[in-house]
């Protein structure tokens, strides 16, 4: 996750972005950062943010925005406030290099949909012209759909084609993607705890986790070895790596063995008391009879998956609960 001082180069899209402060900063109020250049591509194209105030204020060049079928120019010290689910379209207006500086309330995850532009830029899915190309676009949709959608066609249509390209694509790829969220009723420092340290799930994520064997606790780097099983009857070894750990928001680490891919835990606390849990699973299925079985079988493997989630909502409540601190 990004903080203040951060920066972002999306150079296919025209733009670097500075953090000033971001969600972990804010408990989750605020993004604010600055857009530095002249944005192209689908940035400068009419869009919505759902449920995000949005406001620009301009520090140096010209920002046109186009909202409610007006046209305005915005110079240095001028601001704008966008309400949330108001389409609109900004743009650098003259030649010049345009900053600006945006706040975005709540601040949703829109710091990680701007460090995905930059991962895609760097990957060449964007095109010279500053457009995705149509599988990196279609996973936007499906990751970030409370950060913001185009303006046209509607969101459901926009979900529709977006969830069928990203299913073309594991069937031709033998990939699945999974994003899992809830509630949990604990505070997020204990279900971070128990989300990071992978030695504690035999504790509380029964029967799916058997055994898994680490040197210590969780740090970048460490690796980790589980064996598991679903509903379906095999059982899996596989042998993880930590490669992104920042106390208690978020743990993302690689797999290999039965299954490879990535996985990433995001940890959130909300208004309620509770606290939100979302995991992101890339994986490919390695072993060789799911390799054979995967175009047949793959609804079945989903349900799978499902049937192992909700074993870790029974579980991680109350193990959390627990937590001495």
């Amino acid at each position: 996750m990004p903080k203040s001082g951060d920066i972002l180069e999306i150079p296919a899209l025209g733009m670097r972005i500075v953090f000033l402060r971001t969600a972990a900063e804010t408990d989750g109020a605020l993004l604010d950062y600055e857009v530095i250049g002249r944005p192209r591509g689908f940035p400068a194209q009419g869009h919505v943010h759902p449920h995000q105030t949005e406001r620009h204020g301009v520090v140096a060049g010209a920002l046109r925005v186009t909202m409610g079928g007006e046209s305005r120019v915005l110079g240095p010290g001028e601001t704008i406030l966008i309400p949330p689910g108001t389409a609109h379209r900004h743009y650098a207006d003259g030649p010049e290099e345009g900053r600006v500086r945006v706040e975005l309330r709540p601040a949703l995850r829109t710091a990680e949909l701007l460090e995905r532009l930059a991962e895609l830029d760097a990957a060449g899915q964007i095109t010279e012209r500053g457009y995705l190309k149509p599988l990196a676009a279609a996973r936007l949709v499906t990751d970030f759909p409370d950060e913001g959608h185009a303006a046209q066609p509607p969101p459901g249509v926009q979900r529709a084609v977006a969830r069928a390209l990203v299913a073309v694509a594991e069937q031709s790829r033998g990939e699945y993607v999974f994003v899992d969220e809830w509630d949990v009723a604990a505070p997020a420092e204990a279900v971070f705890d128990a989300l990071a340290d992978a030695r504690t799930y035999p504790e509380w994520w029964k029967p799916v986790y058997e055994t898994v064997e680490a040197d210590g606790p969780p740090a970048v780097g460490q690796v980790s070895r589980q064996h598991f099983k679903g509903r379906l009857p095999y059982h899996l070894d596989t042998t993880s790596k930590v490669v992104r750990l920042e106390p208690p928001r978020v743990v993302a680490g690689d797999v290999e063995g039965d299954l490879r891919g990535s996985g990433v835990w995001t940890v959130t606390p909300t208004d309620g008391g509770k606290t939100h849990v979302r995991f992101d699973w890339t994986v490919y299925a390695d072993k060789p009879l799911l390799k054979v079985l995967t175009p047949v079988l793959r609804p079945l493997f989903r349900w799978n998956h499902n049937w192992a989630i909700e074993r870790a909502k029974e579980g991680l409540e109350p193990y959390a609960q627990r937590d001495p601190r």
